[in-house]
């Protein structure tokens, strides 16, 4: 069994990504070529936003969203620790300080009651992270961020890209999204790959010169930049991979409510998607105190799992100039604690579904 599928998705479109990396070769435009211009204009009609900045990664996108919000040294950006090393990371790249708040009980995604607290003057940016495939209570968030000043929100959506609150996509609720199309993502290409989306035209034109090196034009750069660009490839991929998107999503939301109603274990935790969202289930997982061995009795059944952020960013040695210690976070160290991520794709079989529901019941407590 697959954790994450992409062979199938292949043979489903093996056809037309061929034709499509075809064209590229023919064109000889491998980096920043046609495709992407193609690429940006549909997926900024996807989301609903005026712009579309592809870039080189999921990673590259936060670090050109801060710089072109002028992230300095001594800033601060509110983000939370759980979640993948690259949120905080790009924040502390810039000399910025990452300042974490804890995650909702039942979404796992930034609990807005504990956002303003952590709310100071040196606050340049707050950066939500859309975990799991469900994205953060947008609105409350981006309400608390006006009162402060009208605060940039960054939406890191890389793995919600393709959900919805309140019937708005996912990157286009803040001031900036940013998502990743890294392989194993929801909408994902055969490298790394990632887009910027905004509304601001000010903001879009410093991103996408700040993706090209600072350059403005050719051998002008008055702006300091990264080598953040989207190679054609990649773009030609995506472009197939999006006719088939929502098609996907809902096999994924499929496999999410047959997991629900199959999974009949009671130490187990089932994820809640938000009121008001949807999720496009980039991991289906579930917490339960007997982690360890549901994990080994679905590796009995051959069933793979994964832990994610079993180490919460703020107990990570890399953060330990932060003066965390365990007990900061309790919301996060729980989940931390207790997630396991169960196979998820659109094109798992029933009979795999039972399966992996049958080995979970199967666990001794």
């Amino acid at each position: 069994m697959e954790f994450i599928d992409l062979k199938s998705q292949q043979a489903r479109i093996k056809a037309k990504i061929d034709q499509r990396i075809q064209d590229v070769l023919s064109h000889g435009r491998y980096v920043m070529g046609p495709e992407l211009d193609e690429l940006e204009d549909r997926l900024a009609n996807y989301v609903g936003v005026k712009h579309c900045i592809g870039a080189a990664s999921g990673t590259d996108t936060l670090l050109i969203a801060m710089m072109a919000l002028g992230i300095r040294p001594g800033d601060e950006v509110i983000t939370v620790p759980y979640t993948w090393i690259s949120t905080a990371e790009m924040i502390a790249l810039l000399g910025a300080k990452p300042v974490f708040v804890d995650i909702d009980e039942a979404t796992w995604n930034m609990d807005p009651s504990k956002l303003e607290v952590a709310i100071t003057e040196k606050t340049k940016a707050i950066m939500p992270v859309g975990i799991f495939g469900q994205t953060a209570d947008m609105t409350a968030i981006n309400e608390i961020a006006k009162r402060h000043g009208n605060l940039p929100v960054i939406e890191d959506a890389a793995q919600s890209f393709g959900a919805t609150h309140h019937g708005k996509k996912s990157c286009g609720l803040s001031t900036i999204g940013s998502t990743s199309f890294f392989p194993s993502k929801p909408l994902g290409c055969y490298g790394d790959g990632g887009a910027l989306f905004t509304n601001d035209d000010e903001l879009a034109g410093r991103m996408r010169h700040i993706r090209v090196h600072g350059q403005t034009e050719r051998h002008h750069h008055p702006i300091l930049g990264i080598n953040g660009r989207l190679d054609t490839i990649q773009a030609a991929i995506l472009l197939e991979k999006i006719e088939i998107f929502d098609d996907e999503i809902r096999k994924r939301q499929e496999v999410a409510e047959a997991y629900g109603k199959g999974i009949r274990n009671s130490s187990v935790t089932l994820p809640v998607v938000g009121q008001d969202n949807t999720s496009v289930y980039a991991q289906y997982t579930i917490l339960s105190p007997e982690r360890d061995a549901l994990s080994e009795s679905l590796n009995r059944a051959n069933v793979p799992s994964v832990s994610y952020y079993a180490v919460p960013l703020h107990l990570q040695p890399v953060f330990s100039g932060l003066g965390h210690v365990k007990g900061d976070f309790p919301v996060t160290e729980d989940v931390s604690s207790r997630g396991l991520s169960l196979p998820m794709n659109p094109y798992l079989t029933g009979d795999e579904i039972h399966l992996v529901c049958e080995a979970l019941g199967q666990t001794a407590l």
